[in-house]
């Protein structure tokens, strides 16, 4: 994408082309409540870019449990029970997947994971289960 473009486009107009990179799938999923302790703790889960993105924000508590955390190829996703959309992470051509890795040596850091959200499926207030590998975290509520 030309710079003249993005320039043109403002942060509204490339929030919503990175978002429609990214389409919400209206599958539906089998949700399961996680068994013990994922081994993060969820900050925060807000709507950002016009409610066209979420930011989920997470602080690990448990290096150990937290594995999928820590591993570049681990997939992650929103559930919305409600819809049965799966809201993946926008992965752009110059930036890559639009989160971040956590690492075993900053264990009191906090980490960022952005998803997509093009068809506005997930409002404020939305109750949703978190994906990373394995991992579940069920009923995180949108701000």
């Amino acid at each position: 994408m030309s710079a003249h473009l993005v320039r043109r486009l403002g942060a509204f107009g490339l929030t919503a082309v990175l978002a429609a990179g990214c389409a919400a799938t209206p599958e539906k999923a089998a949700l399961t409540t996680p068994v013990g302790d994922p081994g993060i703790r969820v900050e925060s889960l807000r709507l950002t870019a016009a409610d066209y993105m979420l930011d989920l924000r997470f602080r690990i508590t448990d290096p150990e449990r937290a594995a999928p955390f820590f591993n570049r190829k681990t997939e992650f996703q929103l559930l919305d029970p409600a819809s049965g959309a799966r809201l993946a992470v926008p992965n752009t051509p110059k930036l890559g997947k639009l989160r971040q890795v956590a690492r075993k040596d900053m264990p009191d850091r906090s980490y960022f994971v952005l998803f997509a959200n093009p068809g506005r499926h997930l409002k404020a207030g939305s109750q949703v289960t978190l994906v990373a590998g394995d991992t579940r975290i069920d009923q995180l509520t949108v701000e």
